[in-house]
């Protein structure tokens, strides 16, 4: 779920500590992944919240829970929701905050260089691990192999590697080109 809230500039460590017990609170529900909470640049009011959860049964679970309407009670003279989304998947890994400068969204080749390192140790592991453990398993046509591969591998890539990439990269990702 990613949540745009704006808050005014002299009420944001307040608003960061309010924000901080909602992440608390979440963080002891099951499915819950984790969350983020930026700003777009400096001078900006919005502020940006991403929370990530398992699957749409353990989001639904915190969103309709009464810890979580007492949390949204007591910021609610701290911030001013402005926009909701539900997001299910990649789309929202290298989304550029919307009121953020166009130069803010990481270049294509970083998000494939991204992608690369996470899609490339998982498949190298996958596909010795099934060598080892299913020999006939390289004897099939190229487009049952593939098939499995990528039924296996997409959920993966999608619930834990990709995340855990595009964490860990972040600094890299959206650091400003370097001038020549």
């Amino acid at each position: 779920m990613s949540i745009t809230r704006l808050v005014e500039p002299d009420r944001i460590p307040e608003v960061t500590r309010w924000v901080q017990s909602g992440v608390n609170l979440a963080n002891r529900y099951p499915g819950f992944l984790g969350s983020g909470w930026v700003r777009s640049r400096a001078q900006s009011r919005e502020w940006h919240m991403l929370y990530r959860f398992a699957d749409h049964d353990s989001l639904a679970t915190w969103e309709n829970s009464d810890d979580r309407l007492r949390w949204l009670e007591l910021g609610r003279d701290l911030v001013v929701e402005s926009r909701v989304e539900r997001r299910t998947g990649i789309e929202g890994w290298f989304d550029a905050p919307a009121d953020a400068p166009v130069s803010s969204a990481p270049p294509r080749w970083k998000q494939a260089v991204s992608i690369w390192l996470g899609f490339f140790p998982v498949n190298l592991v996958f596909t010795l691990l099934v060598g080892l453990l299913v020999p006939s398993f390289a004897e099939l046509a190229a487009v049952p192999r593939v098939l499995v591969t990528t039924l296996v591998l997409t959920p993966i890539m999608t619930f834990w590697v990709l995340p855990f990439v595009t964490t860990m990269l972040r600094p890299w990702l959206l650091a400003p080109p370097r001038s020549r």
